[in-house]
C-alpha cells in the first residue's frame, strides 16, 4: 500500500517541521499549562483549513476537516511536558521553569517526546489538508493536555469533545520510543499497562528525637511499609503475571531531632489487566493498614487514588490492517512487533468513549547504530535513555519523517480513495 502522492510534499515541509519541533522542545509546558503550545497548534490548524476548537479540557485543541462522505478518523497527540531538568547537552535544551500542581517552581522538559508527538500530528494534518482530492471523510486532529497528569483525555471528553467534533469511527495515536529512529512497532491486543498512582498517608505521634518511647515514629512505620510493599510482586503475584509496584516518593519530618506526626508515600503500580491493578491497589491498602496497626498508630492509614490509566488495548483486526500498510511502506527491516510496555497512556479513553476501534503504536527515535550496538552488547538499559530520563531526546532525522508518515498512512488506510492505495 503506497501513499506517495499525499506524502510527496513532506520533503519540502521537513525544515519547517524541524523548526517547529525545536521551538516546542525549547518551550515545554506542564500539564494544563500548555497555553503557548496550544495557541501555535491552533494557529497552524486554522491555516490548514480546519475548524478549530480550543480550551477543551482547559487547554486542549481539536481541529475538524470535513471532506465529504466517509468515516471520521481521530488522530491524537499529547502536549504536556514533565517537571524534569534537562541534561541532554543539546544546543536547544530546555531551560524553562514552571509551577507544578502543588505550587512549587520546577524545571520543565519534554522528557517523554510529546514535543515530537505534536509536531508529527501538525505535519500530518497539513499534508492531509493539502491532499483532500485523495481522500474523503472527516479528519479530527486532537492535541490533548495533561497526559502526564492522567486525566487529560477524560477532561476533554467530559468537556464535550465529541459534541464539538463528532464521535470518531476510528482512533489512532503513537508514541516516541527508545528504539532505532525510523522503526515502527505495532502489537495487536494489549500494548501498554494499566497504572495507578496512590498517596499513602501514615499517621504517627510526633515528639523529641531524644525520647522515641513517647512517640509512634512514622519514619520507621514508612520504612516497614516500603519494604513490605515489595512482597506484593515477589510473593503475592504469579511469576507469569507481570506487575510493578514502585514507591517513588517518601516524605517524613523536617529536621533530625524531631519525630514527625505523619509520613506520606507516593506509590505507582502497573498491571496488564484491570483486575490485576485492583489486586495491587487492595494489597497496598491492606499492608498499609496492617503495618499501622502493628506500630500502634493513633489513626488508620489513608490510601488515596491520585490518578489511574487504563490498559492500552489495540483492536486486533484494525492493528493487523495497519501493520500491513506500515510494512508495505517502511519495509520489513523497519516494521517490527512491539513488546509489552509497562508504561501507561490515557489514549485508550477516546476509543472507549466512542465505542470505536483504536490502535496505538510506537515510533523509534534514537540513533540506530547506538541502539543496536547497545542491544548487541547487553548495555541497552544502561546506555539508552528511556522516556522520562533527563537525557531523553530523539535524533531529528528520520524520526520527524517517520512519525508524520505513520499518521498519514493510518488516516488514509480508512479514508483514501482507491487510487491512492
Amino acid at each position: 500500500m503506497t501513499y506517495e502522492r499525499v506524502l510527496a510534499p513532506l520533503d519540502s515541509a521537513l525544515p519547517g517541521l524541524e523548526a517547529l519541533y525545536l521551538d516546542f522542545h525549547r518551550h515545554p509546558e506542564l500539564a494544563y499549562a500548555e497555553t503557548r503550545t496550544a495557541a501555535e497548534l491552533a494557529r497552524r490548524l486554522t491555516e490548514d483549513g480546519f475548524e478549530v476548537h480550543t480550551g477543551i479540557g482547559r487547554t486542549g485543541v481539536a481541529g475538524v476537516l470535513r471532506n465529504g462522505e466517509g468515516p471520521t478518523v481521530l488522530l491524537r497527540a499529547d502536549m504536556d511536558a514533565l517537571p524534569v531538568e534537562e541534561r541532554t547537552g543539546l544546543p536547544y535544551a530546555s531551560t524553562a521553569r514552571g509551577v507544578d500542581a502543588e505550587g512549587r517552581e520546577v524545571p520543565v522538559m519534554h522528557a517523554c517526546g510529546h514535543d515530537m508527538h505534536v509536531t508529527w500530528l501538525s505535519g500530518a494534518a497539513s499534508l492531509l489538508s493539502a491532499a483532500r482530492e485523495h481522500w474523503s471523510g472527516t479528519l479530527v486532529a486532537v492535541f490533548q493536555p495533561g497526559e502526564e497528569a492522567g486525566a487529560g483525555a477524560l477532561r476533554m471528553l467530559g468537556d464535550g469533545l465529541f459534541d464539538l467534533v463528532g464521535a470518531p469511527d476510528f482512533v489512532f495515536g503513537q508514541h516516541l520510543a527508545p528504539a532505532p529512529a525510523g522503526w515502527v512497532l505495532t502489537r495487536p491486543g494489549v500494548l501498554m499497562a494499566a497504572s495507578d498512582s496512590l498517596r499513602v498517608t501514615l499517621h504517627g505521634r510526633g515528639g523529641h528525637g531524644s525520647r522515641p518511647e513517647t512517640t509512634v515514629d512514622p519514619a520507621v512505620l514508612a520504612a516497614s511499609v516500603v519494604l513490605k510493599l515489595q512482597t506484593i510482586v515477589s510473593r503475592e503475584t504469579a511469576a507469569t503475571e507481570p506487575a510493578v509496584v514502585t514507591v517513588g516518593s517518601m516524605h517524613v519530618g523536617t529536621t533530625d531531632n524531631v519525630i514527625a506526626d505523619d509520613a506520606v508515600l507516593e506509590v505507582n503500580t502497573r498491571a496488564f489487566d484491570e483486575a490485576g491493578l485492583l489486586r495491587l491497589r487492595a494489597a497496598i491498602g491492606r499492608i498499609a493498614q496492617g503495618e499501622a496497626a502493628t506500630a500502634g498508630a493513633p489513626e488508620p492509614a489513608e490510601v488515596e487514588l491520585l490518578r489511574s490509566y487504563p490498559v492500552t488495548d489495540n483492536d486486533a483486526a484494525l492493528n493487523g490492517e495497519l501493520a500491513e500498510a506500515f510494512l508495505a511502506h517502511f519495509g520489513p527491516e523497519a516494521t517490527l512487533p512491539a513488546p509489552l510496555v509497562t508504561g501507561s497512556e490515557d489514549f485508550g479513553e477516546f476509543g472507549r468513549a466512542a465505542g470505536a476501534p483504536s490502535v496505538f503504536w510506537l515510533v523509534g527515535g534514537h540513533d540506530p547504530e547506538e541502539v543496536i550496538t547497545a542491544m548487541t552488547e547487553g548495555r541497552f538499559e544502561r546506555d539508552i535513555p528511556s522516556n522520562h530520563s533527563p537525557r531523553f531526546a530523539p535524533v531529528l532525522h528520520p524520526t520527524l519523517r517517520a512519525g508524520v508518515e505513520t499518521l498519514v498512512i493510518a488516516a488514509l488506510s480508512r479514508m483514501a480513495h482507491p487510487g491512492v492505495r
